[in-house]
């Protein structure tokens, strides 16, 4: 189980990290002429993608593995699967109305959050997942 998560795990922060490195690129040749500086990288988007992005990846995943050992078919679990997106909606929400502030302090807080869920999540999803029951009852 471990190894399927990591599958799923590293494509996905490879992604982020290449997206996030266009963006930076682009963002800092848009703004060089008035700012006069480089905007990015700093310590905030450093802290989002080095500790949030990872701990917010295998939390999706984990989640993903729960759904996957619980349903019969693809189209409920991408119906579940869905679900994940909730808690991460609730962060920005949170952050548009002050509740939490999307600074350093904020992005560890939130990083410490994400990471007892993934520990949890990982149990969960190591006692749920019973490969031979999911080859067998999948359509």
């Amino acid at each position: 189980m471990l190894g399927k998560a990591i599958s799923a795990i590293l494509p996905t922060i490879i992604a982020m990290y290449a997206g996030a490195a266009v963006f930076m690129v682009g963002i800092d040749a848009a703004t060089f002429g008035k700012l006069g500086y480089n905007y990015f990288p700093n310590w905030t988007l450093g802290v989002l993608l080095i500790v949030v992005v990872p701990t917010a990846v295998a939390m999706s995943v984990l989640y993903s593995i729960i759904v996957s050992s619980r349903v019969n078919d693809v189209r409920s679990s991408s119906s579940y699967g869905i679900l994940i997106f909730l808690p991460f909606l609730a962060i920005y929400f949170a952050s548009e109305i002050h509740i939490i502030s999307p600074d350093i302090n904020g992005l560890l807080i939130i990083a410490g959050i994400l990471s007892a869920i993934d520990i949890a999540l990982y149990f969960v999803s190591t006692a749920a997942f019973q490969r031979e029951e999911i080859l067998t009852k999948w359509k």
